[in-house]
């Protein structure tokens, strides 16, 4: 008799064309123009953007001599980049064009009270806030990330690349959904997925494209995706593909975008706890950031080292404090070798774990095309991708001594 047995497991991604997201890149390019200039800028810049407006609020610090001008080109470059550039079979009700964006600025100086905290006369850096980061990892996949938000990535990635080649069919605001049958809480708790059971994509397409068209372009993109064939079956995962029958209308003319809304998808989709802060539109000195590439860094390595199937770290910190006032790991059980207590009184008394250590082991006051970009990282999520220099397994050896 066959087994019915179900455990599901969620998670949802966005493109970079979905109003919040677009609130994040637009932050963090204002990030990244700032710190590329001033490496010492602190910056704390929350977007808004409704309709045809885009707010731009909060504080900095820097060198830098940006004026208003060269915010409101920032804005337009990014959401030209993103595909909102006026190029599309979309009109100006259907969606957002450049030309006709309003941008407002409103950002103040950085209080003195949080800056002599933050920059010690030691050349130690002070957390620029207090707060909780948590970073995870599982051996579910190469990437060492959860299984949906991993698959519900890959498939948001190719619809929006394709997006972008054939603006003449689809939209760029983009959401796709990803759900994984681990068949019992056991096979759950051991990262055993046992296959995908539902695909959700949610993408515009132009007027006058019949639905059963785009469904099957849509399907198409999902099988040519390269999701594992062990897990993916063309012919029995269910898939809901433009649900409502009609998706014309999108961007933030048809719906409000601000920073910090998508931790979740910028994280690891729910399978783990989250921090309190988002990272998007800070500088590296805020530990909302920081930290949670820092406890992702230690996490994978964790995992990658064979020293857990899965595993959390967490991080708080004290604002004005350079040390974390708190590490923990938990492996959820799955430890091999050696305990939680001991893994994490290793990373206590191993890893300084500093604002200026973690800035200085990332590089994360030497944003770059060469490196990394902020914004890039906004778009594509904030862990996860092999070419982030909090992804890189470069300690191995150090955890695998303690086997």
């Amino acid at each position: 008799m066959e087994n019915k047995s179900q455990y599901l497991f969620t998670s949802e991604v966005v493109s970079p064309g979905h109003p919040d997201k677009c609130a994040d890149i637009i932050a963090d390019s204002i990030v990244d123009a700032l710190i590329i200039a001033d490496p010492n800028s602190r910056v704390a810049s929350e977007v808004f953007v409704a309709g045809k407006h885009v707010v731009i609020g909060g504080e900095v610090k820097t060198s830098a001599k940006l004026e208003t001008k060269d915010y409101e080109n920032i804005v337009k470059n990014a959401l030209a980049k993103i595909g909102y550039d006026g190029k599309s079979a979309f009109n100006k009700n259907q969606c957002l064009h450049p030309d006709d964006v309003k941008i407002q600025v409103l950002l103040n100086r950085q209080s003195s009270d949080i800056s002599q905290g933050v920059d010690q006369e030691t050349g130690e850096i002070g957390a620029g806030d207090q707060g909780i980061m948590f970073g995870f990892a599982t051996n579910e996949t190469a990437d060492f990330m959860p299984s949906a938000i991993t698959y519900a990535r890959m498939i948001c990635d190719k619809v929006y690349h394709y997006a972008l080649e054939h603006n003449q069919k689809l939209g760029v605001d983009i959401k796709t959904q990803v759900t994984i049958d681990y068949g019992t809480k056991e096979n759950f708790e051991n990262c055993l997925p046992q296959k995908i059971h539902t695909i959700v994509v949610s993408a515009p397409s132009v007027e006058d494209m019949p639905i059963e068209e785009v469904r099957k372009l849509l399907k198409g993109l999902i099988d040519d995706t390269g999701l594992p064939p062990r897990l993916y079956d063309p012919k029995s995962t269910i898939l809901h593909l433009n649900p409502t029958g009609r998706y014309v209308n999108h961007s933030s003319l048809h719906d409000s975008g601000l920073t910090g809304r998508k931790l979740i998808v910028d994280s690891f989709g729910g399978y783990s706890p989250i921090g309190g802060g988002a990272q998007s539109s800070k500088d590296y000195t805020k530990v909302d950031r920081s930290g949670l590439y820092a406890s992702r860094w230690i996490a994978k390595h964790i995992v990658a080292s064979g020293l857990a199937k899965k595993c959390s770290v967490q991080l708080s910190y004290a604002i004005g404090v350079a040390k974390p006032v708190s590490i923990s790991v938990d492996t959820f059980g799955t430890y091999t070798s050696v305990s939680d207590d001991v893994l994490s009184n290793f990373v206590l008394n191993t890893f300084s774990l500093t604002p200026r250590w973690i800035t200085e082991k990332f590089g994360l006051d030497k944003p770059s095309s060469e490196t990394f970009l902020y914004a890039d990282v906004a778009g594509r999520g904030q862990v996860g991708q092999s070419d982030y220099p909090w992804e890189k397994l470069d300690e191995l050896e150090l955890f695998e001594a303690l086997k």
